[in-house]
């Protein structure tokens, strides 16, 4: 039966606690508990384990440009074009001046750029040539510390772009805010994108939506909606579904729920059918604050408006219903998620073994355990902590013990909260050296930091003494 201790097989069988879902697929094999990293919410979106693996990256070219001043950087330059019989391809001068550009200042390698040009006649600057300009314009420091204007040295080459004849398009105005707001200038980039959609390129809708998640980041809510309006009404810049989205999710995470249901209303107007993700986004806010009633009425709408819920869907509601105490009907949705082909995963368990130990029901939330590994899904680190934590909160010493050691064995971390009560329940039955032994546990395996473990420790030794002493009941 797995790893799982046969104490604890007077909980597990108990058919007054919990019955395994029968519509869950079953494994014929129990399978080893392996080491997770702790979940604590429905992720939005899983990426396959084979994106996830860090990809080696490849090393960084040596710059042949060893200073930035500008006549060494000539004098280089003649040198590699007079000996190598340089290529007439762009790419490399291109190469060259990214270079340069690396550590040089806009003027200077401006400059540079024309004396390439002089000096290697059949060299033709591209446009991607000026885009290394461009980049080096707005993320430069004397950008940001121009006295003028703060835009003058974008200018100072959107201006050589077009006095060569190039001129700045869509992927110039994408590259030009996405540089901005990476050295956090979101204000200039919306002045930027503004000027260019004058004179030149209005920005595609992705370059759109790039700087509206930004301004959500620094802005109040009424200043993007005053952007996104302005852009419409002036450029015909049109929000999209993705737009509305990250709005939605921006009023959510402030807990403007209200709010993202007005944003739902907007969404039909514009013609558009709001999709998982936004419901799920919603209904990820309302549980977060222990709202499941409203999270419920969003699940509702979400079918009525014939959006299919998915797995996230699903662990969502279950999270937000056990958070807020309605185990009884979180049970059901486990039910509901595998009729419809969402089999519970450990996030959904995990869930609601957190509601039900809130309840009491420990010994039942200690019997999903081995209905998890029957059932082929493997508990994480948070599962665990979890359970250690809610045996500790109804006193179900022995029973965490065991837990603890099957912890120790699969090398598992303890999370704080779970650390903290353990500690505490150790004290209070008078195993202090077990509590050491915890202690020593938590640091070894990097759990905490030294600082926090011993901290915690320290308190509770502190609490101990002082509540033996004055004889009250610990």
């Amino acid at each position: 039966m797995g790893k799982i201790p046969p104490s604890f097989r007077s909980a597990l069988s108990n058919p007054n606690l919990i019955k395994p879902s029968s519509s869950l697929p079953s494994s014929s094999k129990p399978r080893h508990f392996p080491n997770k990293t702790p979940s604590n919410f429905p992720a939005k979106s899983r990426k396959p384990q084979q994106q996830q693996q860090q990809q080696p990256q490849p090393p960084k070219p040596l710059s042949p440009f060893k200073s930035p001043n500008l006549q060494d950087a000539k004098t280089l330059f003649n040198s590699i074009v007079n000996s190598s019989n340089a290529p007439n391809d762009f790419r490399f001068h291109n190469s060259l001046l990214q270079s340069y550009a690396s550590i040089s200042t806009i003027n200077d390698s401006i400059a540079f750029l024309r004396h390439m040009t002089k000096t290697h006649p059949l060299f033709s600057p591209e446009k991607s040539t000026y885009h290394i300009l461009l980049t080096q314009s707005c993320k430069s420091a004397d950008s940001a510390d121009s006295t003028d204007s703060t835009l003058a040295p974008i200018h100072q080459t959107l201006n050589l772009m077009v006095s060569d004849g190039v001129s700045p398009d869509k992927v110039t105005v994408d590259l030009a805010v996405r540089s901005l707001c990476s050295v956090n200038r979101v204000d200039d980039a919306v002045e930027l994108i503004k000027e260019l959609s004058l004179k030149h390129c209005v920005p595609d809708i992705y370059t759109f939506n790039f700087l509206v998640k930004n301004l959500c980041k620094c802005r109040t809510l009424s200043s993007v909606y005053s952007f996104i309006e302005e852009m419409r009404s002036k450029f015909e810049v049109k929000p999209d579904l993705v737009t509305y989205t990250i709005l939605i999710d921006n009023v959510c995470n402030t807990k403007n729920l209200r709010e993202a249901m007005r944003l739902v209303k907007v969404l039909h107007e514009e013609g558009f059918k709001p999709d998982c993700f936004v419901y799920n986004t919603i209904m990820k806010g309302y549980c977060m604050l222990s709202r499941g009633s409203e999270a419920i009425e969003v699940y509702n709408q979400m079918k009525e408006n014939g959006v299919e819920p998915d797995l996230v869907t699903y662990n969502t509601l279950i999270y937000g219903l056990s958070k807020s105490g309605r185990v009884t009907e979180a049970k059901k949705l486990l039910r509901v998620m595998a009729e419809k082909g969402h089999f519970p995963d450990e996030v959904t368990y995990t869930s609601l073994m957190n509601g039900m130990c809130r309840k009491g029901e420990t010994l039942a939330a200690l019997a999903l355990l081995e209905e998890m590994e029957m059932k082929g899904c493997s508990p994480n680190s948070c599962t665990y902590n979890t359970l250690l934590h809610g045996l500790c909160k109804s006193r179900l010493f022995d029973k965490a013990m065991e837990l603890y050691e099957m912890m120790k064995s699969d090398g598992l971390k303890l999370d704080m909260a779970s650390y903290a009560t353990f500690v505490r329940t150790l004290c209070r039955v008078g195993r202090i050296a077990d509590a050491y032994e915890v202690f020593d546990y938590a640091v070894e395996s990097k759990s905490l930091t030294d600082v926090a473990a011993y901290t915690t420790l320290e308190s509770t030794l502190k609490w101990f003494l002082k509540a033996k002493e004055e004889g009250l009941k610990v």
